[in-house]
């Protein structure tokens, strides 16, 4: 390996290219901010060693004529290269390049100056930077740019590069994902700095970081033989830096498996073709991850999801989906026509701890292992596989956010909301398995209240371990894709999981929730502190809205409530003023306790208030608050959410107020899910007002 060579160096007669199997841009504030800090911080008599770049060369004899990196190549002695390991790097090296030329440009004093006639130095011009490190235009003919460095045309991030981060122009429309708000976000960044800089430093300031970055940011380069293997490479270098997700690792494989068939097996035009499947798959995939910005869902979290619901579920440990995918299903040890040779190890046991397993996992894992077959893999597997992938990944995306789609009606939509609200728990594969496979909507929507109910009741209602009957369900997820199991094979098959919770007779056993309640008031916190409060009180306000055309609530204003704002309020208040004395005169401390606690003293707000307000009297809550000035502090019950407009119509609010309005939220609470309470005892019984008026 040569030495350490600079950035001006490195980029001589080179264009660099980031092939297919790569990830996209993945670094992020804390990467780029370890950048600009080496960058900036760096002593004037040192260098910075940035690491390994390596390369693996690509002949002249496979770059076509039409290709825009032909003539370089051709013409004027540039050598291709895929960036094998470096990418992330290097990628930040070039947006922070455009970054500074951009910021240059858009200084005061040049905006009527060319490029030519911009110096960033003595001796150099934005034209000759963009020239020695972005692009260099074709002298002739349609005078087009070629990038000295950027993505390989199947890579999704390659027009994003092009067209937002590197300024050509005519764009259109370009698909975004992740990966493209990344580099954004990077260009974003380093304007900022930049900015910063100058507004202390002035122009010497950017000269300085320049010269710094070109000229003391060190790489050892090292270009792959043609005989190693590249994509072994790549899959042993890149644990570095920030990690690949898994879903990145299983894009390497799978175009790596793509080069193993001989061409008996798969003929050029099928090889490029399987390898198009693959890069339009991810595509999709990234796309759809990434459609949220703001909020874009993980990787690891979908490839996992469809693993469980595309192959046989097991759960012996979090990376056994991947360890499948990569070590058996989609082993090189596959495709290769030599088989390992049986040899016959002496045993060594491994001292651990015992650890518990789930016993409805055990059978599963044991199921899993079977289904890995020893014979070959066919090429149609993998197309299948990723064409699965891609077709799953739309619903994937739906299950999340069904307001961002499109074609979905309104009830449909707020079924997968109240899932979200709720919590989907370990059902998100089975949601999306229902919306991929489920034709008709009215049975997804039954689908859907099947499972809402399972979750409030044996989650929010019962005391069941958050992976109780999770391996039935990610199985069920499995059926439901491969058209086995149907909506009302799935509604039997919740219910029979919940029928501990119910007595011979159909009613609700209350023994489960009482016992989560009781642990609630021995706190302090009473229904405050129950989980399920938050959704079950919108739900209450959503059923209220039925007959009226006004929402007066979001689920998002409840999620967004700081330290010191409340957005359900104890209309009886937990610290009793004098005002509030009369209203439970007579009962034990004790019993205020449970009485401020109880459900039916809980009231969803149309929006969050100080919590310093929450002990104003009740006719003064009933009515807004304004401040001296004339700024209303709060919304009156009255001019609230319906919740709270349903309150307002009590005179006084005391003992009697707390137990009907709590007897009455137990009510809808049998009506909304379908159960019943064994008794009315049993629903006084799980207030927690008997006994009100006894001594501590």
């Amino acid at each position: 390996m040569d030495e350490p060579k600079s950035l001006d160096s490195l980029f001589k007669e080179k264009i660099f290219r980031i092939p297919d199997y790569q990830r996209g841009y993945a670094w992020q504030r804390e990467q780029l901010t370890d950048f600009w800090e080496d960058l900036v911080n760096l002593a004037e008599n040192r260098s910075h060693y940035t690491g390994v770049l390596t390369l693996k060369a690509i002949p002249k004899d496979q770059i076509a004529k039409e290709e825009k990196e032909f003539w370089l190549v051709d013409d004027h002695s540039y050598q291709l290269y895929h960036i094998v390991d470096g990418q992330q790097r290097l990628t930040t090296f070039v947006i922070f390049l455009q970054a500074f030329a951009d910021f240059i440009k858009a200084l005061p004093e040049n905006t009527r100056k060319s490029d030519k006639e911009i110096y960033i130095t003595d001796s150099l011009n934005i034209a000759a930077l963009q020239e020695r490190y972005l692009f260099k235009v074709k002298p002739t003919g349609d005078q087009f740019r070629t990038y000295k460095f950027g993505y390989t045309k199947d890579n999704p991030s390659y027009d994003y590069l092009r067209y937002r981060i590197l300024g050509e122009s005519g764009s259109g429309s370009i698909q975004e994902t992740f990966y493209t708000l990344n580099l954004s976000n990077a260009k974003r960044y380093f304007h900022e700095q930049l900015a910063e800089l100058h507004s202390k430093e002035s122009i010497e300031g950017l000269q300085s970081v320049y010269k710094t970055l070109v000229k003391r940011f060190l790489f050892n380069e090292y270009i792959i033989r043609d005989e190693f293997d590249v994509f072994v490479a790549f899959e042993t270098m890149n644990n570095r830096g920030k990690k690949l997700s898994d879903l990145e690792l299983l894009k390497n494989r799978l175009i790596y498996l793509t080069t193993l068939y001989s061409d008996g097996e798969l003929d050029t035009a099928s090889r490029s073709n399987l390898r198009d499947s693959i890069n339009n798959a991810w595509k999709e995939i990234y796309h759809q991850l990434g459609r949220n910005k703001q909020h874009p869902l993980n990787d690891d979290d979908f490839l996992k999801a469809h693993w469980s619901m595309y192959f046989k579920y097991s759960r012996q440990k979090g990376n056994d989906y991947i360890r499948f995918l990569l070590d058996e299903e989609f082993a090189p040890k596959r495709v290769y026509k030599k088989a390992e040779r049986e040899v016959e190890l002496e045993a060594v046991e491994e001292v651990h701890e015992e650890i518990e397993i789930d016993d409805d996992n055990v059978e599963n894992s044991l199921e899993q292992a079977a289904t890995v077959s020893s014979v070959d893999l066919p090429a149609s597997s993998i197309r299948d596989y990723v064409n699965s992938l891609k077709s799953s990944v739309v619903y994937w995306f739906k299950s999340f956010y069904p307001a961002m789609v499109d074609g979905i009606s309104d009830e449909e939509r707020l079924w997968i909301e109240r899932l979200n609200r709720l919590g989907m728990m370990y059902f998100r594969p089975l949601v999306m398995s229902i919306l991929k496979n489920v034709g008709d909507e009215k049975e997804r929507i039954r689908a859907f209240q099947h499972i809402e109910r399972f979750i409030f009741i044996v989650f929010r209602l019962g005391t069941a371990n958050a992976s109780y009957q999770s391996s039935v369900y990610y199985n069920a997820a499995r059926d439901v894709d491969r058209e086995q199991l149907t909506v009302d094979e799935l509604g039997e098959k919740l219910k029979d999981s919940s029928d501990y919770l119910f007595w011979d007779d159909g009613s609700f056993s209350e023994e489960e929730f009482y016992t989560i309640l009781s642990k609630k008031f021995k706190n302090g916190t009473g229904y405050y502190g129950w989980n399920g409060l938050r959704y079950f009180l919108y739900e209450y306000e959503l059923d209220l809205l039925e007959d009226s055309r006004q929402q007066k609530v979001s689920w998002e204003s409840l999620l967004k409530t700081g330290k010191d704002k409340i957005s359900i309020e104890h209309i009886y208040p937990q610290t009793e003023t004098d005002e509030w004395a009369a209203a439970l005169e007579g009962f034990s401390e004790l019993a205020k306790k449970h009485y401020s606690g109880s459900l039916g003293n809980l009231l969803l707000l149309s929006a969050s208030i100080n919590s310093s307000l929450q002990n104003d009297f009740f006719s003064s809550k009933k009515k807004p608050k304004y401040d001296k000035a004339g700024n209303k502090l709060r919304n009156g019950y009255s001019d609230g959410s319906h919740s709270e407009i349903e309150v307002s119509s009590s005179k006084t609010w005391g003992a009697n107020h707390i137990r009907t309005r709590g007897l009455k939220l137990l009510d809808f609470m049998e009506k909304r899910w379908d159960i019943k309470f064994s008794s009315k005892k049993a629903k006084r019984k799980l207030l927690f007002l008997d006994g009100e008026k006894e001594e501590e």
